[in-house]
């Protein structure tokens, strides 16, 4: 077999690998030292579906990261880790209780109810997080077989909308889920900008604090494609295996998903990489702050920033910088840093900004 060197390619490249947009951090590519592991992965057989041995060290790593007895199992991308985490957490009569923000509420196609056949109850929050208090007002009515049983709680970390969870804001939900017979799920797509921000071990906000479940997001922080369904609570689920594989999230070259964490959970790659990337967002964020006309619209936490400012403006902006509206009727957009956002992107997209907003 040919080195890896001496190998060409018939592809070729068809983008400007300078241009960086601030629509999603899913935009950005891969971390080399990612793309090195995926490739010492490769050559020669390993075990297939998950049998291999960078999918068995994975375990040993994630028990370092939240302690012993936890399971990792590498899916395929965030709506499936959510999916199946919480397909595992419920009863076919159970249902979640979310923020109207979440992922799993808003951006996911209805894949939890129609793929996992979950019914959501959503609840209004002012900045993304929920309460005991906010899960009150649909916790209720476990009795009624008129009204789907709620039986879990799914908070996320960071939140949709750049906001953070304190570890006592965390063990707070995980107590009051738990002393009504719910569970705690966390769906952590951005797990690492939480830990990075907090500045805490990771298991502080997750098992130490009463998580059941956890979605272990790294496509957004320089993976190819990776995510995890990680069971912090081995005695709330049963036979995940099996929902992984029904719910057809299970790899067959598992090996090159499994790499990819430990390539960057080994050394801490996955903080220092979501360490620039919420710095970034706190450039861009004290830039706007200095903008006449620009609302920042919820504290900058994590990588995200969300803003308000006038339509015309955010379409003649999304011409040069392409980014998302968050609420078009309202003119709130949002703009997401990642892991190779660089100074000279922020200050380029804050002169077309200040720009834009002169023609205003």
């Amino acid at each position: 077999m040919a080195d890896a060197a001496t190998l060409s390619t018939a592809a070729q490249r068809r983008h400007d690998p300078e241009v960086r947009q601030f629509a999603s951090d899913n935009y950005a590519g891969v971390h080399p030292e990612v793309l090195a592991a995926v490739a010492l992965a490769n050559g020669g057989h390993q075990v297939s579906y998950g049998e291999d041995a960078y999918t068995e060290h994975l375990q040993v790593i994630m028990a370092g990261l939240f302690g012993d007895g936890v399971e990792a199992y590498p899916v395929f991308n965030g709506t499936g880790a959510n999916v199946v985490g919480l397909q595992a957490l419920t009863d076919r009569w159970g249902a979640v209780i979310c923020a109207e923000s979440a992922h799993i509420n808003v951006d996911e196609g209805g894949a939890p109810e129609r793929m996992g056949g979950l019914k959501l109850h959503p609840v209004a929050t002012p900045d993304g997080k929920l309460t005991p208090e906010l899960v009150d007002r649909q916790a209720w009515g476990f009795d009624d077989e008129h009204r789907a049983m709620p039986q879990v709680v799914s908070i996320t970390q960071s939140t949709e909308l750049g906001t953070l969870y304190t570890p006592d804001e965390v063990r707070a939900l995980a107590e009051h889920a738990h002393g009504l017979g719910m569970r705690l799920h966390l769906d952590g797509a951005r797990l690492a900008n939480a830990a990075a921000a907090l500045d805490v071990p990771v298991r502080e906000f997750t098992s130490d604090a009463g998580v059941d479940v956890l979605s272990f997001g790294a496509t957004k922080n320089g993976a190819l494609a990776g995510e995890a369904v990680v069971i912090l609570n081995p005695g709330a689920v049963s036979h995940l295996k099996h929902l992984r594989k029904l719910s057809m999230q299970l790899a067959s070259k598992m090996r090159f998903v499994s790499v990819q964490f430990e390539a960057l959970l080994a050394d801490g790659l996955w903080l220092r990489l979501a360490g620039h990337a919420n710095a970034m967002a706190q450039r861009l964020a004290a830039g706007v702050r200095e903008i006449d006309g620009v609302e920042l619209l919820y504290p900058v936490q994590a990588n995200g920033v969300f803003a308000r400012l006038p339509h015309d403006v955010s379409r003649r902006l999304m011409e040069r910088h392409r980014f998302y509206f968050w609420d078009e009727a309202a003119g709130d957009v949002r703009w997401m840093c990642s892991f190779d956002t660089t100074e000279d992107d922020i200050d380029a997209f804050l002169a077309a900004l200040r720009e834009e907003m002169g023609r205003a």
